[in-house]
């Protein structure tokens, strides 16, 4: 079983998309990353810069030059051909992901390359069935901020070839570092599965008028020793991401403590997603 895996790609250069970069270039891989404009293409490539030449500033790092190195930031889909293993990192929409998997079924040349999906919450099976390599396809879901936090969740579906599971984990583990964890290939997986409720809960508690953003969160920092409380979580996350997770989780399950609050769908509405956009549930500075 060839584990090297040396060849990797990655679609999206967003937060995502540009943490899971960063971490295989840092382990050593050559990495290829796709975004959908020259404009997005600058913006990522700015992204990954500015995350390492931080971590070489406190130490964490020898060289962000060499990690830059092996790091090309392209706008052609086409680049992939020759990757043994893609992670989609795009938006968190099933049909978004669904025409990009068809693609990539066409394009990565290797039978045995590996095309894996960072969805938090859409089933892998909707992905792999559109591809004519059902067995390859499986989700390997990483966490934000993907540098630092170690947990990666592996989600088989019924398709995916056992080999395929053992050589993303021998990745993820072995060359990465990190810790990966089986999941059952449902919405939600197994930590938003337990996540986004209690998310959800905060919300509905501060939407009523129980207790002010800062309490709720303050209850959970100093009375539950969570480093952040549920709404600065969800504005660290994106609220558009928080809701589509959350829908998806609805539409699987079907469970109320699913349903995404008013609140949360009217701030969608109003583009307050939180962190990424200076305003969600708090204001932030730059």
């Amino acid at each position: 079983m060839d584990n090297s895996m040396d060849a990797i790609g990655v679609v999206g250069c967003g937060l995502m998309g540009a943490g899971i970069a960063e971490v295989c270039a840092r382990a050593g891989s050559d990495v290829v990353v796709v975004e959908s404009s020259q404009e997005r293409a600058d913006a990522g490539r700015g992204r990954l810069e500015k995350s390492l030449r931080r971590a070489e500033e406190r130490g964490r790092l020898d060289s962000a030059d060499a990690v830059l190195a092996r790091i090309r930031v392209v706008t052609e889909l086409s680049q992939l051909a020759d990757r043994d293993m893609v992670v989609e990192a795009i938006v968190e929409d099933e049909s978004a992901k669904v025409d990009l998997f068809k693609q990539l079924d066409e394009i990565v040349e290797s039978p045995e390359a590996i095309l894996a999906s960072n969805t938090s919450s859409i089933p892998i099976m909707k992905l792999a069935t559109v591809t004519k390599r059902p067995g390859n396809v499986l989700g390997v879901h990483f966490f934000n901020p993907v540098p630092v936090l170690k947990l990666v969740e592996l989600v088989p579906s019924l398709m995916t070839a056992e080999e395929t599971t053992e050589r993303a984990r021998a990745y993820v583990d072995g060359k990465l570092g990190k810790h990966a964890i089986t999941c059952q290939d449902r919405a939600g997986f197994v930590v938003n599965s337990l996540l986004i409720p209690f998310i959800l809960s905060a919300i509905r508690m501060y939407e009523s008028g129980f207790a002010t953003a800062e309490d709720i969160d303050q209850g959970f920092v100093l009375g539950a020793a969570h480093p952040q409380g549920p709404l600065a979580l969800a504005d660290l996350i994106g609220l558009d991401t928080t809701m589509a997770v959350a829908q998806s989780l609805y539409e699987e399950f079907k469970e109320p403590l699913y349903a995404p609050p008013p609140l949360l769908a009217r701030m969608v509405d109003a583009g307050l997603l939180g962190r990424k956009v200076g305003r969600g549930f708090y204001t932030y500075d730059g």
